[in-house]
């Protein structure tokens, strides 16, 4: 419109006639950071690229396929608690070669077999080129002189909301102190991010306070509450049948001395005579090993339960985001079941499992996955890393209040170097308020009236003094009463007297 008005005529001005709005920011939006068999699009390499993905497809399409470990078999020890199983009698088990483990591929599976949609990957390294396994390294998350620190690379991006490095477990309890306390320090430091973590995995000869006792003890006392840890590992049934054989069996193995059963013997020697099998070869060679001999059958179904046996934080991302698509980052993600998943690797009973849900020296919770019977397998923990803590202790609380904080930082951004005065205080609060007001309505937010759910504040003599304004500081104070899982649910029953 004309600033001057100099021609006789009529003029319009349109003006807003509402306030701003604040648009709730994406809350279950994981980054999966691993080793991949590829890592390449249009020719060009994304290792060290986050990679936005939105569907199974896709990763395949970039980053490729499964990673194909190799098995020993010895013979059982007696004294060494194990699982064991039968060939020619003698109790044998089954060992995975070194370098040999890599959880990235089927957990990125489990992710989206449990709800999960829109993630991010970044790849470290691959091993499609590495026929000897594959190494994991820590400096290849946290960085060295010649390797970048992954998450320096992520503070350039905004959109991930949940880190998951389900590969960096294979170090044992070094992933800790190494990786798992810079995830707590990278999500402090953005703000905007929640650390997913798993545990070693507990063997049977392993004791279940010693496995929880040195995580606690390596894990740290710093910004404990952006982070929520699960326990045990899972068996799952994301392998199946069709993607195991005998190339999954070191080169160790002589299957002509193992398998007792004289046909079995008779293919395996003609398979040998043939110095470059080509992959049909090798396809007929597996076949017809399985129609001849039932113990190679079983030693395959053994490395299938091996290989199934994962990691649960890439169930647990898809579960983030089930929940939060279905009922809203403030739903709590417990007492949900497991998807794709046979039971827990270990039992952890209701009494073994008020250690880890509370621990009473330093809050460091432990969130259990335990099976229930006629019910299946289910979350049942909801807590983060700081359970002591009466502000973070629940994983939703710490959530929504990242996805408020997030969303209302975005929305005021657009008011940066507006006039500090009473106006663009009025407009900034309404455009709060209404935000807040439309959580309140959906559930996010406890109180039986608005006011008793939120509450914003801004303005000279409220939050601010004539210095402040001199300064250009605009100050604004938001109190919100979030919703807090019922945990502990308690049912009084007494008797009274006949009354009639």
């Amino acid at each position: 419109m004309a600033s001057t008005f100099m021609t006789p005529g009529v003029y319009i001005e349109e003006k807003n006639a509402f306030p701003s709005s604040i648009t709730a920011v994406e809350t279950a939006v994981p980054v999966f950071i691993g080793y991949t068999q590829k890592a390449e699009r249009n020719g060009k390499s994304l290792i060290h690229k986050p990679t936005r993905i939105t569907s199974f497809a896709e990763y395949i399409e970039h980053f490729g396929s499964e990673f194909k470990p190799r098995f020993t078999l010895a013979d059982a020890d007696p004294k060494v608690k194990q699982e064991t199983f039968n060939i020619n009698g003698k109790p044998t088990v089954v060992k995975v070669k070194d370098n040999n483990t890599a959880y990235f591929y089927n957990s990125i599976r489990l992710f989206f077999g449990n709800g999960g949609s829109l993630c991010y990957i970044l790849s470290v390294g691959t091993y499609g080129n590495q026929p000897d396994g594959v190494i994991i390294a820590a400096d290849d998350f946290i960085g060295s002189d010649s390797k970048p620190n992954v998450f320096t690379i992520l503070e350039k991006e905004a959109e991930p909301t949940l880190i998951v490095i389900p590969d960096i477990i294979a170090l044992g309890a070094d992933a800790y102190t190494t990786v798992y306390t810079q995830v707590l320090q990278h999500c402090a430091a953005m703000q905007s991010r929640f650390g997913i973590f798993d545990l070693v995995k507990q063997q049977p000869s392993d004791v279940l306070e010693d496995v929880i006792g040195a995580f606690r003890e390596q894990i740290g006392v710093n910004s404990l509450n952006y982070g929520a840890a699960y326990h045990p590992w899972l068996k799952t049934t994301i392998v199946q049948p069709d993607e195991v054989d005998f190339e999954n069996l070191d080169a160790s193995v002589e299957l002509d001395k193992i398998l007792p059963e004289p046909a079995a013997a008779l293919i395996i020697t003609k398979f040998k005579g043939n110095a470059t099998p080509d992959k049909s070869t090798k396809k007929n060679f597996h076949q017809c090993l399985k129609a001849a001999s039932p113990t190679y059958v079983h030693i395959l179904e053994e490395l299938r339960s091996l290989m199934n046996e994962l990691p649960p934080s890439g169930a647990m991302a898809g579960i983030y985001t089930l929940i939060d698509n279905a009922r809203g980052v403030w739903k709590a993600p417990a007492n949900v079941s497991v998807s794709m998943v046979t039971a827990p690797t270990i039992n952890i009973s209701s009494e073994e499992q008020k250690n880890l849900n509370v621990d009473t020296m330093a809050g460091k919770s432990i969130n259990v996955i335990r099976p229930f019977t006629g019910v299946g397998t289910l979350v049942w923990g909801a807590r983060t890393l700081d359970g002591n803590s009466l502000d973070w202790r629940y994983i939703n609380v710490r959530r929504t209040l990242i996805m408020i904080e997030q969303s209302v930082k975005l929305a005021t951004r657009a008011y940066v170097f507006e006039a500090n005065d009473a106006t663009t205080w009025i407009t900034v609060k309404s455009m709060i308020n209404n935000f807040l007001q439309n959580l309140w309505k959906q559930g996010a937010l406890a109180g039986a009236a608005p006011e008793q759910a939120f509450d914003v504040q801004v303005g000279l003599g409220a939050t601010m003094t004539p210095q402040d304004i001199l300064d250009g500081k605009m100050l604004i104070t938001v109190k919100v009463a979030l919703t807090r899982p019922a945990e502990f649910i308690i049912i009084t029953f007494q008797q009274q007297m006949q009354q009639s």
